[in-house]
């Protein structure tokens, strides 16, 4: 359905047609008087006005072409599409990290998961980001997630690590370099994956509810995995919590796998209408245009007015 045009002025020639379309059926003087023509035969009304109907044609062409400059616009079905979700992995890079779990490394481990998760999760931004006594940003946020397969074996806490990084944690430190590298992000729900084995010292004093309240204030939900045995630090619970997250505790290397599908579940991907585009709309316009131009070419082979 037609719903506007794109050039609406154009419109305004359609009087040229209009006027020619007038003037056809209206013109006078095409008839020549024979001595016949006031006998009794009939006056031929029928050929007159089928005829005149063929003479109409080059001014409906006209108007068609006229129609068709103008851009005519038809809208489109609405569509869905799938809601970007801007999730920052925040993974503990301590030396703490290089401790068994099950058959690797708790870093190794985490890894894996995460690499896990961002093939099955396909469709959102991920960025990556290492913590200990500083931060490292190594994958910034991006829907191209080639990057996290590579980032295994270069940040392996085993090896010499950067320089500034340290081997401590300080978890806060990361989570609000998080936090500014998803502020960048104005579409889309915001989820820190806190990847992490231990407590952090720049927690402590009512710290936890600072970072949680602006967390919390620009709408990210932290999500806490953690890879130690023991008691899951309350200032952590405290930050997932406040923040509407969850906290897991996966025991060995299949719960750690589990728990990624778990936040899965948890965080599905959403769907939002998007506004129907519209389209220029030629297909039916051109098809009755070239319909009356073969008609009028079938028409100059011998069906024209003859005065005589």
């Amino acid at each position: 359905m037609i719903i506007g045009f794109s050039y609406p002025a154009v419109l305004a020639l359609l009087v040229v047609p209009i006027g020619i379309l007038v003037w056809t059926w209206r013109r006078k003087g095409r008839e020549i008087a024979l001595p016949f023509d006031h006998g009794i035969q009939r006056e031929g009304r029928g050929w007159w006005r089928t005829i005149g109907v063929f003479e109409s044609m080059p001014a409906c062409l006209l108007a068609i072409v006229i129609f068709m400059l103008a851009g005519p616009q038809e809208s489109g079905q609405p569509r869905s599409r799938r809601a970007l979700t801007n999730i920052e992995f925040c993974v503990d890079n301590s030396a703490s990290m290089t401790m068994a779990f099950g058959e690797q490394s708790r870093y190794e481990a985490s890894m894996k998961a995460i690499h896990e998760f961002v093939d099955f999760r396909d469709g959102d931004a991920f960025g990556l980001t290492f913590f200990s006594d500083a931060t490292l940003q190594w994958v910034p946020l991006t829907t191209d997630t080639s990057a996290f397969g590579y980032a295994l074996p270069f940040m392996d806490p085993r090896l010499p690590l950067p320089a500034g990084l340290g081997a401590g944690t300080q978890i806060g430190k990361g989570l609000e370099e998080c936090r500014k590298t998803l502020l960048t992000r104005e579409h889309g729900d915001r989820m820190i994956i806190l990847v992490s084995d231990g407590a952090s010292a720049d927690l402590y004093g009512g710290r936890d509810t600072e970072v949680a309240a602006a967390l919390k204030r620009d709408g990210i939900v932290v999500i806490d995995v953690h890879v130690a045995d023991g008691e899951v630090p309350k200032e952590i619970v405290n930050i997932a919590y406040l923040t509407d997250g969850e906290v897991f505790q996966p025991g060995d290397q299949a719960a750690l796998a589990a728990v990624f599908k778990r936040i899965d579940e948890m965080r599905k991907s959403k769907l939002e209408k998007v506004a129907a585009e519209t389209h220029d709309h030629f297909f039916l316009p051109s098809i009755a245009g070239l319909s009356l131009l073969g008609m009028a070419v079938l028409s100059l082979f011998g069906l024209r007015y003859t005065p005589w």
